[in-house]
């Protein structure tokens, strides 16, 4: 910044001696904005294309519920985009929404249906150890279910126990093929052990080196599980990453996960790793609790904790993006 000296009146600068002064005002502000930030981000200068975060809501926070009214909580609470879980409690009793062996008829089927809603479908659970015995199986059928249904990625990850890695790179790499051709990826979270890292995951997809393998990165189980803080964490893995599960986690005055913005993660951080890639990134809510405090009875209180998760990770995305 260039600073007059006090003892020069203004009016004693002539025309020229003025507009050199502030010209060099100007190229040092230029050189300060092209320049990394003392927080050692990007200027705007050097940033890529903004990602197209797509905000989804699992269908997981409504277990507990009929999965028609899961969807429909999902889409009242402003979601354009939904991820299946697990299970959801019926007339019956709990049932799967798809089962490992249901026909890739019936995952079309729930794909018509989502968007019936408005909601387009961005990812669903293998519910399979990549090491398991039946692992590679499994994953083969959520492949061609996940195509019928046009959703593009599969969720996998590890026991918490550890993994057996060499398995996992040499059924990736017969899967990551299988995958491509059926216009799905596979993605692997954190979940613990030897795996409980994205750094970790992000080696064994480097290794696999199949573009249909890839990480996806839950925060909330990173620090859950290993005690690890995420930033760095992410940092070392971010160009491996297609996804996002998230889930917040708070370590006081209790050690539990929760929902965006409730917990000790700053997603500011977090997401600004991630906000100029060019892609379409899910951001896939599996947890939107609130600590401290006990699950809602009733659906409707589901619904109000969809709606903030989505809420705080649109200011999040627009303040980083803006």
């Amino acid at each position: 910044m260039v600073t007059l000296n006090p003892r020069i009146r203004l009016h004693s600068l002539d025309r020229r001696a003025w507009l050199r002064i502030a010209a060099a005002g100007v190229v040092a502000g230029a050189v300060r904005t092209a320049g990394a930030k003392e927080d050692g981000s990007k200027s705007p200068a050097d940033r890529g294309r903004p990602t197209r975060f797509q905000i989804a809501c699992m269908t997981l926070p409504y277990a507990r519920f009929p999965l028609q009214r899961a969807l429909g909580g999902i889409q009242g609470a402003g979601y354009r985009y939904v991820a299946w879980g697990t299970t959801h409690q019926e007339a019956g009793g709990e049932a799967p929404i798809l089962a490992a062996d249901a026909p890739p008829g019936r995952a079309k089927e729930l794909g018509r249906r989502c968007r019936d809603m408005g909601l387009e479908p961005l990812m669903m659970f293998s519910e399979v150890y990549p090491e398991a015995t039946d692992g590679e199986d499994v994953l083969k059928a959520r492949i061609l279910q996940a195509e019928a249904g046009g959703v593009p990625q599969v969720l996998t990850f590890g026991h918490t126990r550890g993994g057996n890695r060499r398995l996992w790179v040499e059924r990736f790499r017969r899967l990551g093929p299988i995958a491509r051709d059926h216009g799905v990826t596979i993605v692997v979270k954190q979940h613990g052990g030897e795996t409980g890292t994205g750094a970790a995951c992000a080696e064994i997809v480097r290794e696999v080196a199949d573009p249909g393998v890839r990480v996806n990165y839950d925060a909330g189980n990173v620090m859950d599980y290993l005690d690890v803080d995420p930033i760095p964490d992410l940092r070392a893995c971010a160009g491996e990453v297609r996804s996002f599960c998230i889930k917040d986690h708070r370590n006081f005055p209790k050690d539990q996960d929760c929902g965006p913005g409730f917990g000790e993660i700053d997603h500011y951080k977090l997401l600004s790793l991630v906000a100029f890639t060019g892609r379409d990134l899910p951001l896939c809510c599996e947890n939107i609790s609130a600590p401290l405090i006990r699950p809602p009875s009733d659906p409707e209180g589901v619904d109000a904790l969809a709606r903030r998760a989505r809420e705080f990770l649109e200011v999040v995305i627009q303040g980083l993006q803006a």
